[in-house]
């Protein structure tokens, strides 16, 4: 398996995505923007994933290259190429898709809870309820033909998946301790006092256990855009609830 992967600033980065991809022997290309690499062949890929990053999908003066980076993630869908998108890249993708990207009420940043939709047969299913790791301050309409798949207080269009290839989640399930400590150390300056914001110690101190279970939650959602027989999510421990 051929997996390219978007990356839009240093610090976020794949996360607990790569070891999942690693376990299966994927190999791994990505385009980091703000190194300015090349593009991929669309023809060469078999699964896009496409990262997070602090800009607007809406900035396109301060960075050209979103403009490029739309039209692919909009050809490898019509391509019908599993695409995942996390935060900015949910936000890409809606985007694409025709959706409009706007600021949210409010920002929400640290771990809350966000609750599954009821969904038609065929689409990937969310526990009822589950504690992950947020960091966005926009939001996005629902793109037209797409399922919303889990709302949270601060945030109706949580994730959402588009025919049976296409998943944009809103939050960070792929967050490991170390990523989070860089996205504490990057972003510091986000962490204004909020309904929905924790502030950098809160964040530095969340057990271990939470982050495996959100962990084990992202392996469902890649598992079931690569295997097409996976019918939807288990993961979600007493931890994570």
């Amino acid at each position: 398996m051929q997996v390219h992967v978007f990356q839009h600033v240093p610090f976020e980065g794949l996360g607990s995505i790569g070891v999942w991809l690693e376990e299966r022997g994927a190999s791994v290309s990505s385009t980091r923007f703000f190194a300015d690499d090349s593009m991929p062949c669309v023809d060469d890929i078999d699964m896009l994933v496409v990262m997070g990053g602090p800009m607007s999908v809406n900035d396109h003066a301060a960075f050209p290259w979103l403009g490029v980076e739309k039209r692919f993630i909009g050809e490898a869908i019509a391509r019908n190429i599993p695409v995942l998108g996390v935060c900015l890249g949910a936000q890409l993708i809606a985007n694409v898709l025709g959706a409009r990207v706007y600021s949210n009420v409010v920002k929400e940043i640290g771990w809350f809870p966000i609750q599954a939709v009821s969904t038609p047969d065929g689409v990937f299913s969310f526990p009822s309820e589950c504690l992950v790791c947020h960091w966005h301050g926009e939001t996005f309409d629902l793109p037209e033909g797409a399922v919303r798949l889990a709302r949270s207080e601060a945030c109706e269009n949580q994730a959402f998946q588009f025919k049976r290839h296409v998943i944009g989640l809103q939050f960070h399930l792929e967050t490991t301790p170390e990523s989070m400590r860089a996205l504490v150390e990057n972003c510091r300056q986000e962490l204004v006092p909020g309904a929905y914001v924790q502030t950098a110690q809160e964040l530095r101190a969340i057990p271990v256990t939470r982050y495996r279970a959100i962990n084990g939650l992202m392996s469902d959602v890649l598992t079931y855009l690569v295997e097409p027989r996976t019918s939807g999510a288990l993961h979600c421990t007493a931890e994570a609830r």
